[in-house]
């Protein structure tokens, strides 16, 4: 779990750039219940799992076309979100993932992760790692399904984290988990 491209390094520093310390300190400030003021260190997925809606909702109501453009300050608009699903769709169509067995913040930080890894994509590589959460290809087993990558990146993060969460914080220090 390296970092990968230099073009990723590019964005993942663009959107660390003065990151708040806390992981919980990202979802400080509203504007009002039905929108958001983005934090410095945000990303959709964690906004949109903190708030049970979905990246591609908030996107709709924005005009947003690139997930990974935006910027602290801008005011999101939320919409109603008492009817949102409290699954994320990924950026491959072919899965999604639920994050029911996880705690809010367990789901954003493996939201967050997916999205810093492989742009959410279960098919992503760079020859050494592969899928949603670049995992080595060693730990797959050559089972390379969605389903298989959740159970091993799942099973990965809690040997050697205990959670998402340590896990995000883990990334956010050494630019990878």
């Amino acid at each position: 779990m390296n970092t990968k491209t230099s073009k990723k390094n590019f964005l993942n520093k663009t959107l660390l750039a003065g990151a708040v310390a806390g992981f919980g300190l990202a979802f400080s400030s509203q504007a009002s219940a039905d929108s958001y003021t983005v934090q410095s260190g945000d990303t959709l997925s964690q906004i949109a799992a903190s708030h049970q809606t979905t990246v591609e909702a908030i996107e709709n109501l924005n005009h947003i076309s690139a997930a990974n453009y935006i910027y602290a300050g801008q005011v999101l608009e939320l919409g109603d979100t008492s009817q949102a699903t409290s699954s994320t769709t990924t950026t491959d169509s072919t899965a999604t993932t639920s994050s029911s067995s996880l705690s809010a913040a367990d789901a954003a930080a493996k939201e967050t992760i997916a999205q810093r890894e492989s742009s959410g994509s279960y098919t992503a590589s760079n020859g050494q790692y592969y899928g949603r959460y670049q995992l080595s290809l060693s730990y797959l087993n050559g089972d390379l399904s969605a389903e298989n990558q959740e159970k091993v990146a799942d099973a990965y993060v809690a040997g050697r984290y205990g959670s998402w969460s340590q896990a995000l914080a883990f990334w956010n220090a050494n630019g990878w988990y």
